[in-house]
Parts: C-alpha cells; sequence; structure tokens
C-alpha cells in the first residue's frame, strides 16, 4: 500500500486531518485500533471553541453542528451559593463556544470520510512505524489477519496518549512535561433536561462540581473525587444527592434528577511533549499533549495542530519547501503552552487539594480570587478570551 500521509488514529485528530489533506488533493489512509462503533460511543469533550466552529465552518462540515449544538455565550461561576455569570459573547466582541459531544463530530466526520471514498482500516493490529527518520516511512500492522504495510511520505500520529506513535521517538530526542493532579472526575450522563442553558462551575469546600449538558434532554455533571475512586461505591443516589449538595445555591437553583445512563472516573493531568516531531513524524492531539479538562481545551487544540500540519504539509507538496513542516512543533507548542496555563488556573482555582488546617490559607486564597473574578472586568474578560479560544483559521 501506498499514500502521501498515513494518519495513526481514526479518532478526531485523524479523520480531521484526513479532511484537511483531501480538501488540498493530498491523498492519506487512516489506520485506527478500535472499532467504528467504539471510537464513536467513547464519551469525550463536548465543548467547541469559536476557533474550532469556524474551522469546521470553512470545510463545509458544520451543518449539523449549527443545527444541533447548543450555542453558549457565557458560563457560570459558582461559589458561596451564588451564581455569578461572565458573559463572554460581550467581552470578547461576539465569541461564542458550542456545546456539541465529540461522538457527534466523530459522526460528521465519519461520514465526510467516507464521501471522498479514501480508506479508513479499523480493528488493526500490531502497528508499528519505522523509518520516519527517512524520506521513506513505513507502518506496518495487521488488518483483517492479513500483515500489510504502507508506504508514506508522512506519518501523522493521532492515535492519543496511549498510543504507539509517540513512544517510538527515541527516548533522547523527546522530552515530556507532566503534572498529575491528586484528585478526578466523577462523571455521569444523564437523561435529564438541563436546569441551566449555561455551563456552572462550582467551588465548594466539599471540593469542586460542574453542570454541563449534551444535549436539550441529556445532562453532564461532574465531581471532584479520589483519582482511584471505586466507582462501584458510587449508587446513583449517592451521586446525585453528592451534586445537589455542591451544586444547590442559596435561591434554590439546582440540577433536574434522571436515570444515570453512564458514568465513570477519571484522573486529570497536565502533559506536553516536545518537540511534537521527530524527521517525517508528527504528532498531534492527545498523542503530544493532554490537558485537565477544566479548560476545556483538549478537542480544540488538537483541532489546531491538525490544520497546522495540514497547511505545512501541502506547502511541502506545492512548493518542495519544508519550511512549515520544520516550525510545526513551535507553531503548535505556543499554543499548547498558553492552554496548558490556562486549563492549570482553572483548576487550582476551582478544586479543593486537601483537607484541614495545612489548607486553609488555599481556600482563603481561592475564595478571594473567585471574589476578583467575578467583579472585575479585566479579570472576566481575560477568561472570557481563553476560554472562547483564539482564531486557528
Amino acid at each position: 500500500m501506498k499514500t502521501q500521509v498515513g494518519i495513526v488514529g481514526g479518532g478526531p485528530s485523524g479523520l480531521l486531518l484526513a479532511h484537511l489533506l483531501h480538501l488540498k488533493g493530498i491523498d492519506s489512509v487512516v489506520l485506527e485500533a478500535r472499532s467504528e462503533e467504539y471510537v464513536i460511543d467513547r464519551v469525550r469533550a463536548g465543548v467547541l471553541e469559536q476557533g474550532t466552529i469556524d474551522l469546521l465552518a470553512a470545510i463545509g462540515l458544520d451543518e449539523r453542528v449549527r443545527r444541533e449544538g447548543l450555542v453558549h455565550h457565557g458560563i457560570n461561576i459558582s461559589f458561596g451559593g451564588v451564581l455569578h455569570r461572565i458573559d463572554m459573547h460581550e467581552l470578547t466582541g461576539g465569541r461564542a463556544i458550542t456545546v456539541y459531544g465529540q461522538n457527534e463530530l466523530q459522526k460528521d466526520l465519519n461520514l465526510a470520510r467516507r464521501k471522498t471514498g479514501r480508506p479508513v482500516l479499523h480493528e488493526v493490529e500490531g502497528l508499528t512505524v519505522r523509518d520516519f527518520d527517512s524520506p521513506a516511512p513505513r507502518i506496518r500492522f495487521r488488518h483483517e489477519g492479513i500483515a500489510r504495510e504502507l508506504e508514506c511520505d508522512f506519518i501523522a500520529g493521532c492515535d492519543g496518549f496511549h498510543g504507539v506513535t509517540r513512544p517510538s521517538i527515541p527516548a533522547s530526542s523527546i522530552r515530556a512535561f507532566e503534572r498529575v493532579y491528586p484528585f478526578g472526575w466523577l462523571g455521569i450522563l444523564a437523561e435529564a433536561a438541563p436546569a441551566s442553558e449555561e455551563l456552572v462551575y462550582t467551588w465548594t469546600e466539599r471540593g469542586f462540581s460542574l453542570f454541563s449538558m449534551r444535549s436539550p434532554a441529556i445532562t453532564r455533571l461532574y465531581l471532584q473525587c479520589a483519582p482511584d475512586e471505586d466507582i462501584s461505591q458510587w449508587s446513583d443516589d449517592r451521586i446525585w444527592n453528592e451534586l445537589n449538595t455542591r451544586l444547590t445555591t442559596r435561591d434554590g437553583w439546582k440540577p433536574n434528577r434522571g436515570p444515570v445512563l453512564q458514568k465513570g472516573v477519571t484522573g486529570m493531568r497536565s502533559f506536553v511533549a516536545e518537540p511534537m516531531q521527530y524527521g517525517r513524524l508528527f504528532l498531534a492531539g492527545d498523542a503530544a499533549h493532554i490537558v485537565p479538562p477544566t479548560g476545556a481545551k483538549g478537542l480544540n487544540l488538537a483541532a489546531a495542530d491538525v490544520y497546522v500540519l495540514s497547511q505545512a504539509v501541502a506547502h511541502f507538496y506545492k512548493s518542495g519547501s519544508r519550511t512549515l513542516l520544520d516550525q510545526y512543533s513551535e507553531t503548535c507548542l505556543r499554543r499548547v503552552w498558553r492552554a496548558q496555563r490556562f486549563s492549570w488556573w482553572m483548576t487550582s482555582m476551582l478544586h479543593v487539594f486537601g483537607f484541614g488546617e495545612d489548607t486553609a490559607f488555599d481556600r482563603r486564597r481561592q475564595l478571594a480570587e473567585l471574589d476578583y473574578l467575578t467583579s472585575s472586568r479585566a479579570a472576566m474578560t481575560s477568561l472570557a478570551e481563553n476560554y472562547v479560544g483564539f482564531p486557528i483559521i
């Protein structure tokens, strides 16, 4: 098999890259270890920045997200039992976020790929990347029991944090920056109409909580918990009781209750691999960086990565110049580290890092920061600019 770009990973970043390349007349083959159904059913990010929406519009993939996505002009910060709304739309000159589940975007990208007639090979096994420090990279794998080799000009590692592409780079040529947080999120999907039209981020002495949604009929909620929390110890009643304790405000607002459709615990970390390229292997999305979900940056960073990569590859085929390819990592990392800073700040401000007198100072400091944030236009503008994101194209 031969192609111009071999894409490892058939999630949103891999398929978005494939479509961007297709629009430039560049051929690609997408290889995915999981089934198509598994990739769609994974519950992941649900907030798209303005820049991501603009990118989808520019490439003609925004029809369903415009029709079904939930546009939010603000978010709410809650502490002391009081909601404080931050009007991001007004503070950023008309920008907004759109709530649209990653699984829905995945469906859109799957359909777009099928329309091109180019392949996505699911359930590949034993995948290895080779010779990416030469002009002729190769990807070896098994598909439907047959050993195959894909020859390509470039390899895009879009295979996530636990994928094979990043570990294939010599350890002496890549550096990892990481921070593991001492808590996780217990998240649920509930069959309940959202009780608020916008997200609610809540600080309490019992820990952080987040009210979100996926559709007009589905609510998404999170509780700060231990990173190794045993989900079997959390009955639906216990989850709802804790959510109500943390989220209910003085004026009586609280989330609507409904059947729990899905629940799980996710640990939280910040991670960046530098550089995001080696030879003709380029890392994108979670393969290169992880952000805590507090700032809603993960999927949006992946979209920015693959846009930059698609432009660089197209420039190479058009001009023969590697200039943009050589600048890929530097270009992406500037946005990545800004997102890491913002996500760390949101996480540090809203989560309880410990209990007892040794953390009493930090709690008072957090409350002072929340008070400043919700009373200062300058502080609210800074949050709004970062939350709605910066332009991609």
